[in-house]
């Protein structure tokens, strides 16, 4: 779908929210002020004050409990690739679609505890960005995921390339439900997420070639009961 010249990055991340649940931003000017919403430094940082507690580890206890297993690491695993999969798809999205990247600042971008599944977004009034490789490496890379990936290991002993890895499967992710609902993106979109995963701290995560994605590491999942290794496993 073509937005107008004169659309917003709201616009555009609005469109991008039919593509999927992943792809949804709230972009509600009034989720500032709402107190179930929190900016993203909250989760990467230090604790919150009362009533809200340690944010992160809250949410990683969560995910533990709801899949059932012991493993704090392997609930650990699991929500960083599912806040990492909720971050790359928008932006992927409206990068490819309409060549720009929301400029979603931690301290402007809200998160919403969600169950099942991993946290909500809303990024009320984010700027427009280049749609590129470029943009894309330093709003979700350098300003979400170098900051998650600090987080988490501080309240887990995961493996950082454990994590990276599954930066790169939620990124090839995005890519996959991306161009299955438009298939006119996939070569832009291909082409994109090429040179993401061409660069550090992606680069070692894994190989993009013509049968899919083969990542370097495993994100654990297959120790989850009932559980199961994911088609870019490496332990396949």
């Amino acid at each position: 779908m073509e937005l107008p010249e004169h659309a917003t990055t709201d616009d555009a991340l609005a469109e991008a929210a039919g593509i999927g649940p992943y792809f949804a931003v709230d972009t509600d000017p009034g989720i500032a002020d709402h107190p179930l919403w929190r900016p993203l430094t909250a989760l990467y940082g230090p604790a919150l004050p009362a009533p809200y507690g340690p944010a992160l580890p809250d949410q990683i206890a969560n995910v533990r409990v709801r899949l059932g297993t012991t493993e704090e690491r392997v609930a650990a695993s699991l929500f960083f690739q599912g806040v990492a999969g909720r971050l790359w798809s928008p932006a992927l999205a409206t990068a490819v679609l309409h060549g720009r990247v929301p400029g979603l600042d931690p301290a402007g971008t809200y998160w919403r505890a969600a169950s099942p599944g991993p946290v909500v977004l809303a990024a009320p009034g984010a700027p427009a960005l280049p749609g590129d490789a470029a943009a894309l490496r330093r709003v979700i890379v350098d300003g979400h995921l170098v900051p998650l990936v600090r987080a988490v290991r501080a309240v887990t002993p995961v493996a950082e390339g454990l994590l990276w890895g599954n930066a790169a499967s939620a990124l090839v992710g995005a890519l996959t439900v991306l161009t299955m609902a438009r298939p006119g993106s996939s070569a832009a979109a291909s082409r994109l997420v090429g040179e993401l995963l061409a660069t550090p701290p992606l680069r070692a995560a894994g190989d993009l070639g013509p049968y899919g994605f083969r990542r370097r590491s495993c994100c654990l999942y297959y120790r989850v009961p009932g559980g199961g290794k994911c088609a870019d496993c490496a332990l396949l």
